[in-house]
């Protein structure tokens, strides 16, 4: 039956420990798919050998992992709007539950070997206020999420600079798409009532 397994309905987000595997395998996917994609188109014919180049592909391992938290903040900022309504009776409770979620997701990894230990505990403490800041405004619409994030992720891109072109607009593109689906994702999965309850009471 695995021949049909692409039929089967994800599982449904509705509870704390769903919702922490909801952010952390989408914010990985959100921009390691960006960043694939772009060396790809940028590469062209080049592409299958250069992803086999020790040097492209270290570079890339690189990128990633400094990329995973500016994913991981755009996830949750994206999460964030989708369940404040649902926990207005106790926003300062719910805000706070909600960074304790996205830090764990965050300590599921150890500093990568890539990064300087500082490197990463300083996007940790960056990931500690992304829910905060989310309090200071109104809800965004998911396509506004990524703006703040889309030049430091431009700036990863294992490409070098002179290469990169035009393609600002491009990677703001990608993703605003792609958060605008992985929210599409979360609607059709998410318990938003349960999971806001489940926060709020400490999973």
């Amino acid at each position: 039956m695995a021949l049909f397994g692409f039929l089967r309905r994800k599982p449904p987000v509705r509870d704390a420990a769903a919702l922490a595997d909801f952010i952390d395998t989408q914010s990985a996917f959100l921009v390691q798919k960006g960043i694939f994609e772009y060396a790809r188109a940028r590469a062209g014919h080049y592409a299958k050998v250069m992803f086999h180049e020790a040097d492209f592909k270290a570079a890339v391992e690189e990128a990633r992992w400094r990329a995973f938290p500016l994913g991981l903040a755009m996830v949750v900022e994206m999460v964030e709007g989708e369940l404040r309504p649902h926990a207005a009776g106790d926003l300062a409770s719910f805000h706070r539950a909600l960074t304790e979620t996205a830090l764990a997701v965050f300590d599921r990894y150890p500093a990568p070997a890539p990064l300087e230990p500082g490197v990463w505990a300083a996007a940790r403490e960056d990931i500690a206020h992304v829910v905060e800041r989310c309090a200071l405004h109104p809800v965004k619409r998911v396509i506004d999420v990524p703006e703040p994030y889309t030049q430091p992720y431009f700036a990863l891109m294992p490409i070098h600079k002179k290469l990169r072109g035009q393609d600002f607009d491009t990677t703001r593109n990608y993703l605003r798409v792609a958060l605008c689906n992985i929210h599409d994702e979360l609607v059709e999965r998410l318990d938003a009532a349960a999971v806001a309850t489940a926060l709020l009471r400490g999973g």
